[in-house]
């Protein structure tokens, strides 16, 4: 019992006396004892602790307010001189408590704004007393102050001294903000009118000091000076700019003080920049140098500008250094990046130009006129006619290599490439498709030894996509046909397996009936084969077989192209074995009508010379002139043709070939390249070869422009036909029809380019031949005549 008056004692102690204030402590210990157990066993206590309310409340001592606010205006003092403050933070805070406690709240405010306001006032002396200069709005002239015009070190001093200031005095309303916390989590919070005590800071700073005209003037001017240096590749203090930008934007008059004056210069100065570069700088170096400030002013606002800056910023270089300049720009580099294939600086002028309002666009409509221009003089120009398609295949290649690396397969520059191609292709009808058909003939022809199947392949590929882009399909097939009949019936053909792709490609690419007469002339090919071994066999079962192996290639006249019939003088022997051929195969085929022609023949002779034995491959015609040395030595020009029945150009050109060609069977007498009418051949005795076998090719001559106007006119020809089955197809159906609606259902059906004025004609000759009649009371309305 006897510890009792000490732990009350103790407890006192512990609530009584608190950071100056006395409470009267009012304790109750109360103790109770429960008995224990038998055998003098320990007691066990508990103590129960009952706090009570007092029963008044605890009074102020006198002057505690006064002397309470008195030390606190000496600690905030402290603070704002920067000297070290006589109390403990701890007590100053508890103070504070205890003068919102008791209801000073609202005079604590006060008094604290006073203070801090009468300190913020006092620092603007200092930059009144500083030299300024300003730029007059009306005249752009400078204005001198105080009589004196700084210079760029006296507006980076002044900068450094308003940005001292600045953080002295965050610092300062950083550690009153502490001492104050409690006034400002309750009193103030509790006031949505009031700002805090870190707003109201800002607040003051913002009314006495930025807000000041010259001083505001002097800090914005220093920052654009410094900025303005910085882009003129000058080095200066970031971490200055960062901290006065971060001030403004604190104090919340980023946007009016400085954006806009920033944006204006800005504006101003790459205005100016972009205009006087364009002038001196080529293009890819212009680009080069709009990228760099793009990226310049894009790290500005991650270093030190405020993050809503970019967007305006950004888009003020745009506009000054790209959009002011786009069509300058194409212009004046486009074609010749595009003629150099500068594929980094096409690539850097795309994502430019994708950053710009309609610079795709513009972009775009360049690049269309520069494929039709560039593909143009590949297509009309005549000279060019031999490389045409290569030049073609090699164009097509770039831009698509273009379109891939520089314009990321942009689905709009594809489309307009196709567009362009078509175009162009289009401007000298036919002979483009001729010279396609041409091309793919020599790929195909036996002796082509530079690629490989698959790169073989490939290229049909690549002629395939040129080949879609005209419109007179119907000239390609008519050339195509020719050239593979010659390859199919002289054996030049390269690979079965690559003309069937292109078959199948142009099957493909132009349906079925594009191709029939085609597949009509390999189905042809294989039935001879068939036909041959039958006709083996028969001639195996005659009595007199004969000594000349015949070979036989049957063609059915509407799958080939044409072929002028030529009658020649040919030998008993070969025909007999025609006779004995036409026996056989009509003895089969009864009805049917065989026409030799004897243009495509051709034949292997054995001869024997002083050096020893030797075969020629050669055609027919060559055959016929060298079975004529069997009946003498030297025969003149006149002789041979009368002998042969050759015709006088081809059998010139025969002759050439085998008295002036490498190897000379025949000798010319006189000596030259042209056979002339007098000429004597003779026969080469001392003929002398390496090989055993020698093909003696037939001198080529060069497709006469007769004709390929044939063949072209064979190809109008058949347009007549196909647009009077259209006319009559739609008549049929339609019993009725105006002349606009039938000339638009006739362009729907076509697949080759025709003018209004043919269509006119062919209509014309309908009626001519009673098919359609006009109107009687309407001359553009035509009826159907069943």
């Amino acid at each position: 019992m006897a510890d009792e008056p000490q732990k009350k004692s103790h407890l006192s102690a512990l609530v009584g006396h608190t950071n100056g204030l006395t409470k009267p402590a009012s304790l109750t210990a109360t103790r109770s004892t429960g008995g224990g157990g038998g055998g003098g066993g320990a007691t066990a206590s508990s103590k129960k602790l009952v706090i009570k309310n007092f029963r008044e409340r605890p009074k102020l001592p006198d002057n505690y307010t006064q002397d309470t606010w008195q030390k606190l205006h000496e600690a905030v003092g402290a603070i704002q001189s920067s000297i070290s403050i006589k109390y403990n933070l701890e007590e100053l805070y508890q103070a504070v408590e205890n003068l919102c406690s008791y209801k000073v709240s609202a005079t604590l405010y006060k008094q604290l704004r006073q203070v801090c306001e009468e300190h913020v006032k006092a620092q603007i002396l200092q930059f009144r007393e500083y030299p300024f200069n300003m730029a007059s709005k009306d005249t752009g002239k400078l204005v001198f102050l105080n009589g004196c015009c700084t210079d760029s070190l006296d507006s980076l001093l002044f900068l450094k001294k308003i940005n001292k200031c600045w953080q002295d005095h965050c610092r300062q309303m950083i550690m009153i903000r502490s001492i104050f916390l409690f006034l400002d989590r309750t009193y103030v919070l509790q006031n949505s009118v009031l700002p805090s005590i870190w707003d109201m800071g800002l607040e003051l700073f913002r009314n006495h000091i930025i807000s000041d005209k010259q001083v505001q003037t002097k800090t914005i001017d220093g920052i654009l000076l410094l900025i303005k240096r910085e882009r003129n590749g000058e080095a200066v203090d970031r971490s200055l700019l960062r901290s006065l930008l971060s001030m403004l934007s604190d104090l919340q008059v980023y946007k009016e003080s400085f954006e806009q004056r920033f944006l204006e210069e800005t504006n101003c100065l790459y205005a100016a920049e972009g205009q006087r570069l364009m002038q001196e700088r080529e293009v890819p170096e212009y680009l080069h140098h709009v990228n760099k400030r793009l990226e310049e002013e894009a790290d500005r606002v991650i270093t030190y500008l405020d993050h809503s800056t970019q967007k305006p910023l950004i888009a003020c270089v745009e506009k000054q250094l790209l959009g002011e300049h786009l069509s300058a720009i194409l212009q004046k580099g486009l074609d010749s990046l595009l003629d150099e294939n500068r594929i980094s600086d096409l690539t850097q002028m795309y994502q430019l130009f994708s950053r710009v309002k309609g610079g795709q666009q513009i972009l775009l409509q360049h690049w269309s006129e520069y494929i039709k221009n560039f593909g143009t003089t590949i297509v009309v120009n005549p000279e060019k006619d031999k490389d045409m398609v290569q030049e073609l295949l090699d164009f097509k290649d770039k831009v698509d290599h273009i379109i891939e690396v520089c314009f990321q397969k942009n689905e709009k520059f594809i489309n307009l490439m196709k567009e362009s191609f078509e175009t162009f292709i289009n401007k000298r009808p036919n002979k483009p498709a001729e010279l396609i058909a041409k091309y793919v003939d020599s790929k195909l022809r036996a002796g082509n030894k530079e690629a490989t199947d698959e790169e073989l392949e490939r290229i049909l590929d690549k002629i395939m996509i040129i080949f879609r882009f005209i419109h007179g399909k119907d000239v390609f097939e008519a050339f195509y046909k020719k050239d593979l009949a010659k390859r199919l019936l002289v054996g030049k053909s390269a690979s079965v397996d690559a003309e069937k792709s292109m078959l199948s490609k142009l099957k493909h690419e132009c349906g079925a009936a594009f191709t029939s007469k085609l597949e009509g002339m390999f189905k042809d090919m294989e039935l001879s084969k068939d036909v041959m071994v039958q006709f083996k066999q028969y001639m195996q079962n005659q009595s007199d077989p004969g000594n000349i192996d015949l070979t036989v290639n049957i063609l059915t006249m509407g799958y080939w192209p044409t072929y002028t019939p030529m009658e020649v003088h040919l030998n008993s022997e070969m025909i007999k074995l025609q006779e004995v051929f036409k026996t056989f195969y009509l003895g089969k085929h009864s009805g049917r009508k065989l026409q030799w022609q004897t243009t495509l023949g051709h034949a292997v002779l054995k001869a024997e010379f002083k050096e020893g034995k030797k075969e020629f491959q050669v055609s027919l015609f060559q055959t016929l002139v060298l079975l004529m040395f069997n009946e003498g030595d030297e025969f003149s020009f006149e002789e041979i043709k009368m002998a042969t029945g050759v015709e006088d150009s081809e059998l010139r050109r025969t002759l050439q070939s085998l008295a002036c060609g490498k190897a000379r069977v025949l000798i010319k007498n006189p000596k030259g390249k042209d056979v002339e009418d007098g000429d004597k051949f003779i026969f080469n005795g001392d003929f002398k070869h390496k090989l055993f076998r020698i093909k003696i090719n037939q001198i080529q001559m060069k497709e006469t422009v007769e004709e390929q106007v044939s063949t072209t006119e064979r190809v109008f020809q058949d347009r007549q036909y196909q647009i009077d089955a259209a006319i009559v197809r739609i008549m049929k159906m339609r019993k009725t029809l105006g002349h606009n609606l039938l000339v638009s259902e006739l362009y729907n059906q076509l697949k080759f380019p025709v003018k209004p004025g043919d269509l006119k004609k062919r209509i014309e000759s309908l009626i001519d031949r009673d098919y359609m009649e006009r109107d009687k009371d309407n001359p553009n309305q035509y009826h159907y005549v069943a």
